[in-house]
């Protein structure tokens, strides 16, 4: 019986290691933009907990629709994630208001309010709300942001709200700049003005 316990914790541990173990790498040139992290400590954006047992972050992934975000465009948003599934493995894109102003094409300049949370941990990672102060993107399709930006934001309307879930093959899959590797990101962002 002795022998079962032991083999069942070593089962643990292995799969602990595995779940943490580098599986993809993106560039090792870190990228510039968004997810530089506010001075400040970061904030729990939810009530719930990272997901304590391997069951639970090994569900299925999670949808868009799975992620909850709460307040209005022009105002920081919270944004709840689930502890039920897994993160997903691919960019995930929605609209949560539509714009209706200019559309972002590759080249477009933008400035943006966004807020980003990490989710292994829910916790807020970087707000241009808390500095009072859009980010200005020049370039989109190639300027010097991660890969979900780039990708993610083409199509999205002046006016507006946009949920981007990165994985980290297109944020920062290696870690940096106070991310976690293999980190995926959840950003909200809003079209401040396009050009």
């Amino acid at each position: 019986m002795q022998n079962v316990g032991k083999i069942m914790i070593a089962a643990a541990v292995a799969v602990g290691l595995t779940a943490c173990a580098p599986t993809e790498q993106a560039s090792t040139q870190p990228q510039s933009g968004p997810s530089t992290p506010a001075a400040a400590q970061p904030t729990k954006t939810s009530e719930s907990s990272a997901p304590t047992s391997a069951a639970a972050s090994a569900g299925a992934e999670c949808t868009a629709d799975d992620v909850k975000v709460t307040g209005a465009v022009n105002s920081k948003p919270e944004i709840t994630i689930p502890t039920t599934c897994a993160p997903p493995k691919k960019l995930i894109v929605k609209d949560l208001t539509p714009g209706t102003g200019k559309e972002v094409a590759k080249g477009s300049d933008m400035l943006t309010h966004y807020l980003l949370v990490t989710w292994s941990n829910k916790a807020e990672k970087d707000s241009s709300w808390s500095r009072n102060q859009p980010f200005p993107l020049q370039g989109v399709g190639e300027a010097s942001v991660i890969d979900g930006w780039n990708e993610g934001l083409i199509g999205i309307k002046q006016g507006g709200r946009r949920l981007l879930i990165v994985p980290p093959d297109k944020g920062y899959g290696q870690g940096g700049r106070g991310i976690e590797p293999n980190e995926t990101l959840v950003f909200v962002i809003d079209a401040v003005q396009v050009t």
